[in-house]
């Protein structure tokens, strides 16, 4: 089972628009909530229709604005129902003081206060109005009997206001709207994951990009990796369920959520990062990063000036990062890439052996369609000969996808008897 995290397929939301100027904010939000991914309805009141059209929303949806509570042609006019079974969140955004004394009450005349009694869904609302509105005593004790009910109230911020006034009441941004949402159903699925992931409770470490070896304070010595294909696996753990840590060399990257990051430069860096992470107790680590195999001997003070028309420069070897994780005593699952651009399968295969990993991917970085600088790659895995398990071939795919196989792949070894294989 595995989780996308970075997106919500299949969630939906109804976002309840009820009459205050705060409603073009709505349109907004609808177009936001959209972006990330939800399914989205619009129910408006007749009030919210004396600010924004109905086919506003109907656009910006893509889906039919519901503004009726008896209308023929939803489920034989039961479309509050079918709405209420719908939603997986109903937002009502802005929540006039009008709306919140209805839901406080009880009572059910329109669209929406009918599909808040009628939901089983989670119900939030965004308040917004007068200042002087929103601190009277039958408002705020209307939204202490929501709030029993289980209503989720996202308070109101302090500005100035349509009519003039200055306090309490203003609707939040719809962006930082869309956000709380966003964020409420990452944690959900967080918390699925966690328990039912693939790689759920594991600590996996991963090292991504290239290191720099310094030449002198200016130059230095490094290669061509993205880190792309290290932080497409750093999300793809995480949403497996994972406590992932990302060891990332000087890449452009944003941190994939939920993922905590440490930056280092060069391969004596991300090795000592490395080893205080495996005191911190690691189940399995990721090698994807481009290690750069030596370092300047002795890196200039200042910047080295142009002279003559050549420049010795004497190198010495770097540690090998995977090599020595996995000679510890302590040693987690171990898993190596290897970019080759010529008899790929067959280096793979004997760094497998020589650096005693349990697995390693193998891809031809020859190829201009797939590997560094690339969005999408194409892999061979390979597994120590104790899990007796045969190699995958990972054809060409987003690294994204390829990603999702290499931690299926990972959760396979993890999970494999081998007295299985002597029973047949």
């Amino acid at each position: 089972m595995s989780f996308d995290l970075s997106v919500i397929p299949n969630k939906n939301i109804i976002v309840g628009i009820t009459g205050g100027i705060a409603a073009y904010k709505s349109a907004i939000l609808v177009r936001r909530l959209k972006d990330a991914g939800f399914n989205v309805r619009v129910v408006m009141t007749e009030g919210a229709q004396a600010f924004i059209t109905p086919l506003t929303f109907q656009a910006l949806s893509g889906n039919p604005v519901h503004t009726q509570l008896l209308d023929p042609e939803a489920e034989a006019g039961m479309g509050h129902i079918e709405l209420a079974r719908w939603a997986d969140l109903v937002l009502i955004a802005p929540a006039s003081c009008d709306t919140l004394a209805k839901f406080a009450a009880g009572l059910a005349d329109d669209l929406l206060s009918t599909l808040y009694l009628a939901t089983s869904a989670p119900v939030w609302v965004a308040p917004a109005m007068n200042q002087q509105m929103w601190a009277a005593k039958a408002t705020q004790r209307n939204l202490a009997t929501m709030v029993d009910d289980g209503v989720h109230v996202i308070m109101p911020e302090s500005g100035s206001q349509a009519c003039g006034d200055v306090g309490l009441g203003r609707m939040p941004e719809p962006e930082e709207l869309a956000r709380q949402v966003t964020d409420y159903f990452h944690k959900a699925q967080r918390a699925i994951a966690e328990k039912f992931g693939l790689l759920a409770s594991k600590h996996v470490v991963i090292t991504a990009g290239p290191t720099r070896e310094a030449i002198d304070p200016v130059r230095y010595i490094s290669n061509h990796s993205t880190g792309k294909m290290g932080f497409a696996l750093a999300a793809a753990c995480y949403a497996a369920g994972a406590k992932v840590t990302l060891i990332a060399g000087p890449v452009s990257l944003d941190t994939p959520n939920g993922v905590r990051r440490i930056n280092v430069s060069s391969a004596v860096q991300m090795l000592d990062t490395s080893m205080q992470l495996l005191d911190e107790g690691c189940d399995v680590f990721i090698a994807t990063a481009a290690v750069a195999d030596y370092r300047v001997a002795e890196v200039a003070e200042h910047k080295i000036k142009k002279s003559g028309d050549e420049l010795d420069i004497a190198l010495i070897k770097n540690p090998d990062i995977v090599a020595t994780i996995a000679q510890q005593d302590k040693r987690p699952f171990m898993v190596g890439f290897a970019a080759e651009t010529r008899n790929v399968e067959e280096y793979a295969a004997g760094k497998l052996v020589a650096k005693k990993l349990d697995m390693i991917a193998c891809n031809d970085v020859s190829r201009a369609d797939i590997g560094f600088a690339s969005d999408e790659n194409a892999m061979t895995v390979f597994f120590a000969e104790g899990y007796h398990l045969p190699k995958r071939d990972l054809e060409k795919a987003s690294k994204q996808e390829i990603a999702q196989q290499l931690v299926e792949a990972i959760h396979d070894a993890l999970h494999h008897d081998p007295a299985q294989d002597e029973a047949f």
